[in-house]
């Protein structure tokens, strides 16, 4: 009794911070308006402004470029050109041994739509746009390739001539004896599918600030770049300086990357170069529409994956055939998508033979890197896309197919056939928590109810790996092992942190990371508190990144889930250095040995004895005062820089093997979906989502990741993908074409945690923010086909095309419609731009013979074309025409031609357009008849046109928006050149009433 008394009494340790869901420490600040974002940083007195020329054309030779009255306008500075770059800079490093040269600026040859082309900076960013619009430049257009399978043709024009073709990297791989697993098969299962263009629409866009301030100095530049700081030496190389003269500096506060923020490397570079030429610093805030025409995109990939299987469903082989379409560019860090994911291609499973063959592919698009789970969407949607094929080709039961095939419990760490090292888990744990916690008997009972009353209901599920603190030297796998022995070997995954005590006491810590909201700071400070026995609210965190002042290496940065087993592992390691110093330090003060000194509840007290106690902070700050007195053998200052490594990161061995990431987490996600007979709507039912992280640092927090992922996975299934035209013209621009789900689509998924620390990461942590941009998509794919029993699903699963899979008619009305409104032929020249077409009607309050008269005089035909600043003849019913047209966000002036033709006075005629302009061309051909009504005239047309370059990328939904306003401009002031009172438009077959006036309202056009 007397032992337990004295046990009851004794004070018990107060709980750890460390898995507890605290709240962020960056909330105030953000929701207060206090966050400091790119754009939000004061910048020096004499900051210039900068806009982007960018390229209209996918695929085209320069010729040249004027510049002349663009410097010429007001508050100009100068204009940087590919001609300027030469002098200063040189091309980006690419990641294989291929002749390609990537600038900063396109010089003589442009590979994409948006491709930077030249930067005018000036006083001001408005003064700077419309300088913008001034330069000139001289395109010859050359055929572009569009797709994958367009550039591996035998005769496709070829992107770069040094590379000699559009492959510029194509590697077979094989582990094991995949040939002999095959030939005993009981079953071989095929699949091929795509992966789609996406990205990931943050809602800050790239933000840079340059200066150069000398030779001796070098450059200084800030910007929201999330790293990896690899990088940094890619950015010191592309300007000819060492790197110490190059410092990058990252704002404490950034609005989302997921991993876009990669590509600001580009611009950071560029930037410099527009600060050197104009003489002083430059700043340039990325607007949407360039980030997502042209900033980066996540790789497509086009994959045919085999499998061989034995009867009872057990896998012994994989085969990949992939081809990565990489854009315009082989831009650093690709092919990383392929590589990434390498070692742990096989997924969750133990299949001990794979064969793979990589190929990857340029295209005239834009350059493609990392977005969120970077090659984990393209390899998990090809492989558990084959898992639900096999399971339904042998009849076997999904979850029964999982239990056969994942890796045993106890096999861990287990050893993937490609070198992964999977650290630890418990997949068949997850299998029993999903159908115990995520109620899967229910599931299937609604599934059963469901196609009894005939619905379209299915189940799918989803089973990764998520690889997290990536191997920086698994991109070097796509190198032969022989120029590998040349260049060296590559490896590791070096995090540093630095944990310091001020002269009051006061913890700071410093972090080489990038975070962009995801609580870093938060974590960071628990993971000291708990350490040092403070308050969280006692730890200050730094995550302004500085190449110049803080511990770093080529590894540093916010990329592929490193933050938690990495970086919060390295403060913690910093932590404990610090704590083991000042434990020196107090040891003799409280009389006893330093393993008998512990750090709780802002005190230092002696264990087993918290009455014999030092205050913390008045301890920690006396050696500032008093350094004299330290203790024999414990050096000055109260700083310590903690650098880390999983020592199982080597390199890719000479069998191609490699350990590519430091640790792998685990999801099993199962959802049900039902899908609406006559609009082709997916909707999410229930989603279950399970997820081993190893441990988990706070829950609040990575919940929050696992939402953000899981959001933006469903975005990739259902709605996100870039659009190109067959001439590679952009044409997902703006949120009217490229749809992102908002909180009205994304149902809450329910969150299961199974926890299997990490033998291998300081504080058995895993990444877990990328897992469901991995496991998403392939869930509510595997579910839509086993609604529709259909074995091949392309992204995204829009209604259209998953009315295609129905097999449905469309609609009698829509039919109906279309029949009588046959589409027009495509606009004379078209080359596959963005097309469009309408027809309809207008009545005129004048006679046929007034209207044709306008037509036919260039004074009044000028001002009855919209915009049109000026109408020259150019020959018989032919006009030169300078127009200013606006669609949206983007305002072009175009030099255009006009034709009349197939004159039938006064009934009809023809009426002919072509343009070009800085932000791209148009063309357009319409036929006008005009006939007698009610003392007035009745004008029909039937027009076709197509749209190039930028104004393409602002999306259908607005362009058709916009040519309806610019039809009733024109037939209006036609009405009143005519002698009437303008035009009142008729609806056409189909349109509602009053839609035209809620057109004209929407986009501020007054009548």
């Amino acid at each position: 009794m007397d032992t337990t008394n004295a046990r009851s009494a004794a004070p018990q340790p107060p709980a750890p911070f460390i898995g507890r869901s605290l709240q962020r420490i960056e909330d105030v600040s953000l929701l207060t308006g206090r966050g400091q974002f790119g754009d939000d940083v004061g910048v020096k007195p004499g900051t210039l402004h900068a806009a982007i020329v960018r390229a209209p054309h996918a695929h085209a030779l320069i010729n040249g470029i004027d510049s002349t009255r663009a410097e010429q306008a007001p508050g100009v500075r100068a204009v940087l050109t590919g001609d300027d770059l030469a002098v200063w800079s040189k091309p980006f490093v690419v990641g294989v041994k291929a002749s390609m040269e990537m600038w900063a600026l396109a010089r003589e040859r442009v590979r994409y739509a948006g491709e930077p082309v030249a930067v005018v900076v000036a006083d001001t960013r408005y003064l700077a746009e419309d300088a913008a619009d001034l330069v000139v430049v001289d395109y010859t257009r050359l055929e572009p390739v569009t797709s994958i399978d367009a550039a591996i043709a035998p005769d496709a024009p070829v992107l770069h001539d040094g590379v000699g073709s559009n492959i510029a990297s194509d590697r077979s791989f094989r582990y094991g004896d995949p040939e002999a697993a095959f030939a005993r098969a009981a079953h071989t299962v095929e699949l091929s599918v795509r992966y789609p263009r996406n990205s990931c629409t943050p809602i800050e866009c790239a933000v840079v600030v340059a200066d150069y301030l000398s030779p001796e100095e070098g450059y200084d530049v800030a910007s929201n770049f999330m790293g990896p700081f690899s990088l940094h030496t890619v950015m010191a190389l592309a300007l000819r300086v060492p790197g110490h003269k190059l410092r990058h500096r990252t704002f404490r506060d950034s609005g989302g990357s997921f991993g876009v923020k990669h590509a600001v490397f580009q611009y950071a570079v560029l930037m410099c170069l527009a600060s050197r030429k104009a003489g002083a610093p430059v700043k340039w805030v990325e607007d949407r529409l360039e980030h997502l025409g042209g900033l980066t995109s996540a790789t497509s990939r086009q994959s045919t994956i085999r499998a061989a299987v034995e009867a009872d469903g057990r896998i012994t082989a994989l085969d990949y055939d992939q081809f990565d379409d990489v854009g315009g560019y082989l831009r650093a860090p690709e092919p990383a998508t392929f590589y990434r994911m390498h070692g742990c291609l096989t997924g969750a499973y133990a299949i001990p033979n794979l064969a793979v063959r990589n190929r990857v592919v340029l295209t005239n698009k834009t350059p493609a890197g990392l977005v969120r789970g970077f090659g984990g969407p393209q390899v998990y949607f090809a492989l558990e896309r084959l898992m639900q094929r096999i399971s339904v080709e042998l009849g076997i039961d999904p979850v029964d197919l999982y239990r056969r095939n994942f890796i045993p419990a106890d096999a861990f760490p287990y050893q993937a056939a490609a070198g992964a090292l999977i650290d630890s888990g418990n997949y068949q744990r997850a299998l029993e928590l999903v159908a115990s916690e995520g109620r899967l008997a229910e599931l299937y009972a609604t599934r059963e109810r469901a196609r009894a009353e005939g619905r379209l209901y299915g189940i799918g599920f989803a089973a990764i790996i998520e690889p997290s603190i990536s191997n920086m030297g698994y991109i070097t796998t796509v190198l032969p092992k022989e120029t590998r022995a040349k260049v060296g070997p590559k490896n590791g995954a070096i995090a540093s942190a630095t944990v310091a005590i001020d002269p009051l006491g006061g913890v700071n810590v410093t972090i080489a990371s990038a975070p962009a909201g995801q609580g870093h700071r938060t974590v960071c400070a628990q993971v000291v508190a708990d350490v040092l026995g403070v308050d969280p609210d006692q730890v200050a965190v730094n995550v302004e990144f500085d190449t110049q002042k803080d511990a770093w290496s080529v590894a540093a940065g916010n990329y592929s889930s490193r933050f938690a087993g990495a970086v919060a592992g390295t403060v913690h390691l910093a932590a404990m250095r610090i704590r083991d110093k000042l434990a020196a330090i107090a040891a003799p003060q409280l009389g006893v040995d330093a393993a008998d000194v512990v750090f709780a509840g802002g005190a230092v007290h002696v264990k087993d004895d918290p009455a014999r106690a030092l205050p913390f902070a008045r301890m920690a700050a006396s050696p500032h005062w008093a350094p004299a007195l330290l203790p024999e053998g414990v050096g000055l200052g109260l700083r310590e820089t903690a650098f880390w490594s999983a020592p199982q990161l080597g390199a890719p061995d000479d069998d191609d093997r490699v350990n590519t990431s430091a640790a792998y987490g685990f999801a099993f996600d199962v959802c049900g979906v039902e899908i609406d007979r006559d609009t082709g709507r997916v909707t999410i039912d229930r989603y279950v989502t399970t997820h081993d992280a190893g441990k988990i640092l706070n829950p609040a927090l990575a919940d929050g990741q696992i939402r953000g992922a899981f959001a933006q996975g469903l975005g990739a299934a259902l709605m996100e993908e870039f659009r190109y035209g067959e001439d590679g013209s952009f044409q997902s621009g703006t949120f009217a074409d490229y749809l992102v789900p908002t909180t009205c689509e994304v149902p809450e998924p329910q969150i299961i945690h199974l926890e299997t620390p990490s033998p291998f990461t300081p504080l058995g942590a895993k990444g877990l923010g990328e897992g469901n941009n991995m496991s998403t998509p392939p869930c509510i794919g595997n579910a839509v086909a086993d609604a529709l029993g259909v074995a091949d699903i392309v992204l995204p699963l829009t209604p259209s095309k998953v009315m295609a899979l129905i097999g449905a008619d469309e609609p009698p009305p829509s039919a109906a419609v279309r029949q009588a409104m046959p589409a027009p032929a495509p606009a004379a020249g078209g080359k596959g731009g963005k097309a469009l077409s309408a027809r309809g009607e207008v009545v005129l309050a004048a006679p046929p013979e007034a209207v044709f008269r306008v037509l036919l005089d260039p004074v009044a035909l000028a001002k009855v074309i919209p915009g049109c600043n000026a109408l020259e003849p150019a020959g018989e019913h032919r006009y030169r025409a300078d127009v200013s047209i606006g669609v949206g966000m983007i305002k072009a002036r175009y030099a255009a031609e006009v034709a009349l033709s197939e004159l039938d006075p006064p009934r009809s005629l023809r009426l002919a357009g072509s343009g070009l302009s800085a932000v791209g061309s148009a063309s357009g051909s319409g036929l006008v008849t005009l006939e007698p009504a009610d003392g007035g005239t009745r004008l029909r047309y039937d027009y076709s046109a197509e749209v190039s370059g930028k104004v393409a990328a602002v999306g259908s939904r607005m362009l058709e928006g916009a040519a309806k306003i610019v039809l009733g401009q024109l037939f209006e002031q036609l009405g009143r050149e005519a002698g009437g009172q303008g035009a009142l438009p008729q609806a056409s077959a189909g349109e509602r009433p009053g839609l035209w006036r809620r057109l004209l309202a929407l986009f501020g056009v007054q009548r």
